[in-house]
Parts: structure tokens; C-alpha cells; sequence
């Protein structure tokens, strides 16, 4: 069973942070929230989620556009980074701390970064890294539908990225066709932090039933392991829940989100 625990950001994460760092207002897509049917099952919440309206970056952070905050706010460089912020393999596809070199082309999303450094980007950008039920929300539509999860052609082209190697070459964000809200890339490209990915809590036994420990999830969550509709959504709460704030990998990277008025 997966628990899931609402965690407050960090705060305060940039320094010195200036407008020019990555991405503008226009490669947001606006997103209407609604009443959601999450694939978590919520002990505090009866039905459907509530999403407010957000926007959400059309595409996810790359390296070109990490590069260009790292150079306005050097404590961000590979180099420089707090080992607590940022474990060793932090950016070490980049040729060094200010320069990407062949194996990290600018256009390519840009991984090997920490939730740490991904919630200073969207602060220097006056965002904020998405939360669960908005990436969720986002997620769930394909090019025509808002959604289509209960498609099983629609499925099975998602779980097909998770049969792939993790060693091949990431092609350049924003070449997939945008879904219904107008965002890409969501699916088959990399994975990505979310806000709250510290309060996905995977338990291997999901018989654990009236465990005592479950009380200190307050407002959680669970998935069932044997939901197979929800397989490609349970593999990447298990990714996201298996991390720490300062851990990086190949394969994960990270996309902004905004509250709207």
C-alpha cells in the first residue's frame, strides 16, 4: 500500500536570483483544475480530489536552460552545491560546473539534478515545482482527451517507455505532440519531481491492514500494488518514493508549475 503525507517545501532556496534564469511566462500552459478521480485512494478525502487551476511549463527544464540559472546563481554549480542539497553525480553529465560539452546537448531535458536544486529553479522563476495531484491531473490526458486513462491502447503506449532501456540517448524536450492542456512530454521522456515526492511512502505488503504506524499519515493516501490500470502511475510513485531530496539519476528531471489568481 502507498501512504501519502503532505510536506511543506523547503523555502528559501535561491539567493541572488534573477528573471533571465531559463524559461518565461510563455511556456506555461493554463490548466482548469476540477474534481479529479486520483489513482490514490485518500483516507480523509470521500470521491474525487479537488484540483485548483494552475499552469503548468509546456515541457520540462533543460539543460540549456539549467545552465543559464547555475551561471546567475553560482552556488547552484556542481562545484558549489551543498553536499546535503546535491549528492556527487549531481550535473555530472555536464562536461563541467558552467559548460555542457557532447554527452548534454542544450535542447535535452536536463537530469542528474536534486529536488533541492529543482525547487530553487522554479523559485528564481516564481514557481514552484507541481504537486502529486497536479502532475497527476496534467498526466492523465492524451492529445484530444483530458481523460484517457481509461483507454487501453492509451495505457499500454505509456507502459511501453517503461520497457525501454535507461541508458539510450534522451532526445530534445518538447517533441512530443502537446495533449489536450497543450503540455508534452509528460510520458516517455523522463521522469519528475514533484513538490511532495517525500510523501509518497511505498509499503511493500499492501495486506498491511490496521497498521498502527498508518496513523501518523495524516490526510494519506494509498494505491493499491494490484491495480495493473494503474501500473505505469504506481511505478513512478515507487521511483519517486525510493529518493531523497539530494538524490539524482539519469533518467529524472523536473518541469515548474504556477498558482493562478
Amino acid at each position: 500500500m502507498l501512504a501519502l503525507l503532505l510536506v511543506l517545501p523547503a523555502a528559501g532556496l535561491v539567493a541572488g536570483s534573477g528573471a533571465g534564469s531559463g524559461a518565461d511566462s510563455t511556456a506555461y500552459a493554463t490548466l482548469p483544475g476540477g474534481s479529479f478521480r486520483s489513482a490514490l485512494d485518500y483516507e480523509d478525502i470521500a470521491g474525487n480530489v479537488k484540483v485548483a487551476p494552475f499552469a503548468l511549463m509546456k515541457r520540462p527544464v533543460t539543460n540549456g536552460e539549467f545552465l543559464a540559472f547555475v551561471k546567475d546563481n553560482p552556488q547552484w554549480r556542481r562545484d558549489r552545491a551543498p553536499s546535503v542539497m546535491a549528492e556527487p553525480r549531481y550535473l555530472s553529465h555536464w562536461a563541467g560546473p558552467t559548460e555542457l560539452g557532447n554527452a548534454a546537448s542544450a535542447a535535452q531535458p536536463v537530469v542528474q539534478v536534486s529536488w533541492f536544486a529543482a525547487a530553487a529553479y522554479c523559485e528564481a522563476q516564481g514557481a514552484r515545482l507541481p504537486t502529486w495531484n497536479e502532475w497527476e491531473f496534467a498526466a492523465a490526458a492524451d492529445e484530444t482527451r483530458r481523460d484517457a486513462r481509461n483507454d487501453p491502447v492509451w495505457r499500454e503506449r505509456i507502459l511501453a517507455w517503461y520497457s525501454r532501456p535507461s541508458d539510450t540517448v534522451l532526445p530534445r524536450a518538447g517533441l512530443q505532440t502537446p495533449n489536450a492542456y497543450g503540455v508534452q512530454d509528460l510520458h516517455g521522456l523522463v521522469w519528475e519531481w514533484t513538490d511532495d515526492f517525500s510523501s509518497l511512502l511505498v509499503d511493500a505488503d499492501n495486506r498491511n491492514q490496521g497498521d498502527p504506524d498508518n496513523a501518523r499519515f495524516c490526510g494519506a493516501g494509498a494505491l493499491s500494488m494490484d491495480d495493473r490500470d494503474n501500473y505505469a502511475v504506481l511505478m513512478r510513485v515507487a521511483m519517486l518514493s525510493s529518493l531523497n531530496a539530494p538524490d539524482t539519476t539519469a533518467n529524472l528531471g523536473f518541469r515548474c508549475a504556477r498558482d493562478l489568481p
